[in-house]
């Protein structure tokens, strides 16, 4: 018929009519909102599922409202996100299966059978929707939003391991023993799991070793890293070129606002040559000295190889002074010298060339001390301290009323970076008696006296991963001491003592401490020997659940009173372990024993029990202890603050 169009007969092609049903599903799907509720990662240990929540956009869409397509977008993304955070713990072909629960009915919205087939994304070109766009606002919910939660289960499969490893320093690097070390430590290796973050780890401790060593042009020749998916297999290609190691320039030395400290002091810490090869140990030590000096607020040590002249690189230290003098004052109180007061001064430079002076004054109602310390800087052969001090003793108890005083003179230094020396020469007068003054009679004291003049040599070695917290450490102390009879000693004797403490960590939040303390006196004096060259046993630090100083020979009084008298040996022990429930509280529990004596022990054992928090200011501890010796003794607390070693 004229005058009237031809119908035409419109024919799709199957992808055409499979791409517009699509759309009209999606269309649908946009118009029921949903909320994510909750998303749940199995198949993994805790820091592979930690890494992909971290990485998941479903995750970070908790608790919103999204409308279909946003949802579907965000289910399509999530095989993607949870492949891409596997790969750095060496999974690149696990298989995932999405699925999510909506109105009781569980549906597996994506699944990898091979591992090796990415999931579907949107085209590059493409619109992809913002976490906001179809979200509603805030105080907002759609009518017809549902509830659904999201299950993603891994099968991580085969993982990929190191095939082949191609490592090497090219130039004058190359022949460094301690590069070449580094380099035979470089984890991962053949065969092992290619762990991106080792791998990471491992390249950036040789480049930062490299400037440590001071190769300031090294670069890398080849940094590549080939995975094939297909063989499991990894094969890195990582060469540095060194180039030429720099020397140990010149060093300028400046103090500001104000000079405070003649520079050829200084300058004694210095203990290499210029010409010498470059190390950033060197500069490190330097600080460390510096910084034990307690002249200055503010170490600034900088390195200049971009201003290096024929290979040696300049330093320039500046120094900023530190508040010179230091007042302390604070209230005092303790069971066996009552309440006290404590002063004290410190001047940490009272001339250019170092010297320093200390005076304390810890006066109470039973015990009163008094100290003068002066300290001059020493270089040569251990960096120390020249000491003078003499202290000032006088104790009135209940059983016992001694005084002393004592000159000291010594010399301290750091033999290396674990072990720290003292060697001395002691003077000391001391007056005593031991005296029941409870039985309402009059008394006339008969005191003794004792001078002895005689040296001793102290060590003290730590090596620990944490000197405020350990868990891989040992610390020992160590102390030789002894006088001559007709040598300025009313007695000869000698003494050897020294502590150990050993912490190991078990697990995550275990801790393992084992301490051990011997001391043995060789004399047949003992009675001339005053109560500061004793032995004794009890309390915190020694054997918990007896009183400070209570094991060992006593002096018993008519009211029953038992007080200490010291031995001439001492032999305790302890172990204990630690729990931490989290990053700062946690329990203990722990035995001591041992014992002070003259001829032989008689082991004292006590056991308790007690709260640890790791404070900011360092490890506070309170136990609470029972000795089993006396099943009527009374139960003992400590509190103890301050760092393990």
């Amino acid at each position: 018929m004229r005058g009237f169009p031809r119908p035409i007969a419109l024919r799709l092609p199957a992808i055409g009519l499979h791409l517009l049903l699509a759309c009209g599903l999606l269309f649908a799907a946009g118009a029921q909102a949903a909320t994510v509720t909750a998303v749940d990662v199995r198949g993994l240990d805790e820091t592979m599922a930690l890494n992909v929540r971290v990485s998941l956009s479903l995750v970070d869409a908790i608790g919103k409202d999204l409308s279909g397509r946003r949802l579907a977008y965000l289910l399509r993304e999530a095989e993607n996100e949870t492949r891409e955070a596997l790969e750095p713990f060496g999974y690149y072909s696990p298989k995932i299966v999405v699925e999510r629960t909506r109105d009781g009915v569980t549906t597996v919205v994506g699944e990898s059978a091979s591992g090796t087939t990415p999931a579907p994304t949107a085209p590059a070109n493409a619109e992809v929707p913002t976490a906001n766009s179809e979200a509603t606002p805030p105080g907002e919910r759609r009518a017809n939003t549902s509830p659904v939660t999201v299950t993603i289960t891994v099968d991580l499969g085969e993982p990929v391991t190191v095939r082949r490893s191609n490592l090497a320093i090219e130039g004058e690097g190359g022949n460094d023993k301690y590069l070449r070390q580094d380099l035979g430590e470089f984890v991962p290796q053949t065969g092992d799991v290619f762990d991106h973050a080792l791998y990471e780890a491992s390249k950036a401790r040789i480049t930062r070793r490299l400037a440590e060593r001071g190769y300031f042009d090294a670069d890398f020749a080849s940094r590549q890293v080939a995975v094939t998916r297909a063989e499991h297999a990894a094969d890195i290609d990582l060469v540095w070129n060194s180039g030429d190691r720099y020397d140990m320039g010149p060093i300028t030395i400046t103090q500001m606002p104000k000079h405070i400290i003649r520079d050829s002091l200084i300058e004694k810490l210095i203990y290499w040559e210029e010409g010498s090869y470059y190390h950033q140990g060197k500069l490190d030590r330097f600080r460390e000295s510096l910084a034990r000096l307690d002249y200055f607020a503010g170490i600034d040590i900088e390195p200049r190889p971009e201003d290096a002249v024929e290979g040696e690189v300049p330093v320039t230290v500046t120094l900023t002074p530190a508040k010179r003098s230091i007042y302390t004052a604070g209230l005092s109180y303790g069971t066996d010298s009552g309440a006290g007061v404590r002063l004290g001064l410190e001047r940490r430079y009272i001339n250019d060339r170092g010297h320093k002076l200390l005076s304390q004054i810890d006066w109470a109602q039973k015990r009163k001390t008094a100290t003068v310390q002066y300290r001059i800087p020493a270089f040569a052969w251990l960096d120390g301290w020249y000491t003078v001090s003499a202290q000032f003793y006088d104790e009135q108890s209940d059983y016992l009323d001694t005084r002393k005083m004592e000159l000291v003179g010594s010399r301290s230094g750091q033999v290396n970076d674990r072990l720290n020396a003292v060697a001395s020469v002691h003077a000391l007068r001391e007056r005593w008696i031991f005296a029941d003054l409870e039985n309402g009679g009059e008394v006339t004291p008969v005191y003794n006296y004792a001078t002895f003049f005689y040296p001793s040599l102290r060590g003290e070695y730590i090596d620990a991963d944490n000197r405020v917290f350990p868990r891989d450490a040992i610390g020992i102390t160590a102390e030789l001491r002894g006088g001559v009879a007709g040598l300025g000693s009313d007695a000869s004797f000698l003494q050897a003592w020294g502590v150990g403490r050993w912490y190991q960590g078990m697990g995550e939040r275990d801790r393992l401490i084992v301490r051990g303390e011997a001391g043995y006196t060789f004399t047949n004096g003992l009675v001339d020997m005053p109560p500061s060259l004793r032995f004794y046993a009890g309390g915190d630090r020694s054997i918990r659940g007896y009183g400070y100083r209570e094991v060992g020979p006593l002096l018993e009084t008519e009211s029953g009173k038992k007080y200490a008298l010291g031995a001439k040996n001492v032999l305790t022990g302890s172990v204990e372990y630690e729990h931490y429930f989290n990053d700062s509280w946690g329990a203990a529990a722990f035995v001591d024993t041992g014992d002070a004596f003259d001829d032989r022990p008689d082991f004292h054992t006590g056991v308790g029990v007690g709260v640890r928090w790791r404070s900011p200011v360092g490890p506070v501890r309170i136990d609470i202890a029972h000795g089993l010796n006396d099943p009527d003794s009374q139960f003992e607390i400590y509190l103890n603050i301050g760092a393990d070693l």
